[in-house]
């Protein structure tokens, strides 16, 4: 005769560790109302299916509606460690959209969000990097971001945190400094990620060439690559295994060697033939890269008379596929065989 057996396992589809949505339009207003709770538990279980609901793009502008930042803002102090990871893992998925990034300045979320660059908890500080880096992508966020003076902090984290997390604050700098630069100059950030070119990770290597050109856009970014002498890391780097580190080591270089200066310093760290192999290199970006910086190169006479003697090969660039490095290779000829 057949029986039934009673059963300590939960039903199928049923999750322990997250709280049951209500059904349609009163989902986000429970969410919101069991943030709030005091129960730890129904806290953790909350923010669990939260994050798991924002991930739907349909659900962002409503949530925004229900208050849901300035709840998540509240937890990021808790006591909790779960609480604040996952309170900051939402917060990054609301910055990865434009509303949500703009949602950050309304609701004043950055300083809040900053505090937890020094938590004891490893997880709780990548997400919270992660999070104001998806929001810097916005040029007002990134704004808010120097207003708040968090550059210092962010270049002073390049140095101490885990690799990990150095490669999303490496990023989250890297938007800030399309905004301005001068703080992180201030703060001696061109001879921290000058020290970050000989680092054993890839990631790493290319974050650091590249936010040194992106420093290097301004004079005094120019003048200080030459005085922490990170030229002769660059140099290397163009023969990395790397086609990213490649790529931003030649950007690097072009953009140091616009000044008479460093023009001289790239020549004394023999750039010059490491770039002109370059320009034969798969990768487009690399190409155009390792074409502007040998424009500026051959700008210096020792470069022109060394460069003079390839013409031949940096003509073959004219029949490129890529019309910028046509325009980039017509350049560099231009200016390698000008006569006074």
């Amino acid at each position: 005769m057949a029986g039934t057996k009673i059963s300590a396992k939960y039903p199928p589809l049923i999750d322990p560790a997250r709280t049951t949505l209500a059904y349609g339009n009163r989902a986000l207003p429970r969410l919101n109302h069991e943030l709030r709770t005091d129960v730890l538990l129904t806290r953790q279980r909350t923010l669990m299916s939260l994050c798991d609901y924002l991930h739907d793009p349909e659900h962002i502008a409503a949530a925004l509606r229900q208050g849901i930042v300035q709840s998540l803002v509240c937890l990021l102090s808790d006591e909790d460690m779960t609480v604040r990871f996952k309170s900051a893992e939402c917060l990054q998925v609301i910055a990865s959209h434009a509303i949500g990034r703009q949602a950050f300045l309304t609701h004043k979320v950055i300083q809040p969000l900053s505090t937890l660059f020094d938590d004891s908890e490893d997880v709780v500080r990548k997400y919270s990097h992660l999070a104001l880096e998806m929001a810097s992508r916005s040029v007002s966020v990134a704004e808010g971001i120097i207003e708040a003076k968090l550059v210092p902090i962010l270049v002073s984290k390049v140095k101490t945190e885990l690799d990990e997390i150095k490669a999303i604050v490496l990023d989250a700098l890297h938007f800030c400094f399309k905004v301005h630069v001068q703080d992180a100059l201030d703060n001696g950030a061109m001879a921290i990620f000058a020290g970050c070119l000989n680092h054993e990770s890839a990631a790493i290597r290319y974050r650091a060439a590249r936010n040194i050109m992106d420093l290097c856009v301004v004079l005094e970014g120019k003048n200080q690559a030459v005085e922490v002498k990170c030229m002769d890391s660059l140099v290397v780097l163009l023969k990395d295994t790397n086609t990213d580190v490649r790529a931003n080591a030649a950007g690097a270089i072009m953009s140091i060697t616009i000044t008479t200066k460093g023009k001289y310093t790239a020549l004394e760290a023999g750039a010059l033939w490491p770039l002109l192999e370059l320009t034969e290199d798969g990768n487009s970006e690399v190409r155009v890269n390792s074409l502007k910086a040998l424009t500026s190169l051959s700008e210096a006479p020792e470069g022109r008379k060394a460069l003079l003697e390839q013409v031949e090969r940096i003509k073959t660039r004219l029949s490129d596929p890529i019309p910028v490095i046509v325009k980039a290779a017509e350049i560099a000829l231009k200016t390698i065989l000008w006569k006074p």
